[in-house]
């Protein structure tokens, strides 16, 4: 024999002495005493067993089952009892709690495996700790408990993957299309306070962040917005500033004051646009990283509010061709949101009114990496005449109807964490 394979499945030379020290530890539990030559003469005897298997790499079980039968030979059945009990309790806890020396490397950084998971939380930060340690006690527990042993052991073999079992033991769910349009619309809660409909297209963009934020975290997995859903605001910041200055300025000309509102609301459109920029990517969720949002930039022909949207989707490509700057002030590529484009008649640059703002998204591709782009056309084909937003930034939720016999695709879910 060479090596000892452990019960972590790594391997390390085999060393003798290990199974003396053993042995002379459960003489001394049982207030015996052991000489040299005795200890030695059932080493070699423990060994000589192991060695008719003809095996390089030995398992730690096969060695201690050998001291067992050494002991039992040899008639010390008191020594033999106290190894055994020895060997069961701390098989019993290694059952019982597996999660002790991977929290302790965690809190010390040392968790290599952890620290590069995920590049968009870092370990060394305590609220990605806590959301770790919370992870480990579910991996535990799922392994343990929740798990059938036939899938625990199939994972384990590489047979399949059970995935987000660190969230397994949490009903929660790990996806979703969240409706913010109703949110906007008709107002909503967070904790516990109202939050009526905005105004304006700049509190509208602050409410959403925190809309985003607030989903993400209570849930695992990423989410998807439509972008459409503001349009409306930036139509009715134009109409209370056009309001404000008619009352303001009844004098002046229907075309300069058409000037100054247009200005006005570049502005606010660009601050905006701004704010969810720089909220999604400095707003940290309970479990210590960025909101995993996808934002669905679709310039729809039966939109309402078409042109207000089409001013919002251009100036979202703008500001994250330019990117965002990091703690040295270099404009760098955000992580978040994501950004999916939708390609339909009207920008598939075959002479469309919004062929521009593609040629912007082109450019904004070739520099950042996205937006992804999707087709209307295909689209439609596939799910019945539908376009939708991709449930985070892959996937495609069927079409399904609600009780009215209406399309629903925005405030839908998918199934429990890791049933999907």
């Amino acid at each position: 024999m060479k090596f000892l394979k452990k019960r972590n499945g790594t391997v390390v030379t085999f060393d003798q002495q290990k199974i003396s020290n053993a042995m002379e530890k459960a003489f001394k539990a049982c207030g015996k005493e052991i000489s040299e030559n005795t200890l030695a003469e059932f080493t070699d005897k423990v060994v000589g067993h192991l060695d008719c298997h003809h095996k390089d790499i030995v398992d730690i079980e096969d060695v201690q089952n050998q001291v067992e039968c050494v002991l039992m030979d040899a008639g010390i059945y008191d020594v033999a009892k106290a190894y055994i009990t020895y060997r069961y309790t701390r098989t019993l806890a290694r059952k019982q709690n597996t999660t002790d020396e991977s929290i302790l490397k965690l809190i010390r950084n040392e968790n290599k495996e952890l620290a590069e998971e995920n590049a968009n939380k870092s370990t060394a930060i305590n609220s990605t700790q806590r959301d770790y340690i919370a992870g480990e006690v579910s991996r535990d527990l799922t392994r343990r408990v929740l798990l059938p042993e036939e899938i625990r052991q199939a994972h384990d073999d590489g047979v399949l993957h059970f995935h987000d079992m660190d969230y397994f033991i949490q009903n929660m769910f790990n996806c979703c299309l969240v409706d913010v349009g109703d949110m906007l619309d008709n107002g909503t809660v967070m904790n516990e306070k109202l939050i009526e409909s905005p105004k304006s297209f700049q509190v509208a963009a602050n409410v959403m962040t925190q809309i985003i934020a607030c989903v993400a975290s209570n849930q695992y997995g990423g989410q998807s917005v439509a972008v459409s859903c503001l349009g409306k605001y930036l139509r009715r910041s134009k109409e209370k500033l056009e309001n404000k200055l008619k009352e303001a300025c009844p004098e002046l000309p229907q075309a300069e004051r058409d000037k100054i509102v247009d200005l006005q609301v570049r502005t606010e459109l660009r601050s905006g646009v701004q704010t969810i920029q720089y909220q999604l990517n400095t707003l940290m969720t309970t479990n210590g990283q960025s909101p995993f949002v996808t934002l669905f930039l679709q310039l729809d022909e039966n939109d309402p509010y078409l042109v207000e949207n089409a001013m919002i989707v251009e100036e979202i490509l703008r500001q994250r061709l330019e990117g965002i700057k990091n703690e040295q002030g270099i404009y760098i590529t955000p992580a978040f949101p994501k950004l999916v484009y939708v390609l339909d008649e009207n920008n598939c640059l075959k002479g469309g009114t919004y062929d521009d703002i593609t040629r912007l998204a082109i450019r904004c591709s070739a520099k950042r990496m996205y937006p992804d782009y999707i087709s209307a056309k295909k689209m439609k084909e596939n799910y019945e005449e539908n376009v939708f937003s991709p449930m985070g930034c892959r996937s495609f939720l069927s079409p399904w109807k609600d009780e009215n016999g209406e399309y629903k695709f925005n405030g839908r879910l998918t199934a429990k964490l890791s049933r999907r």
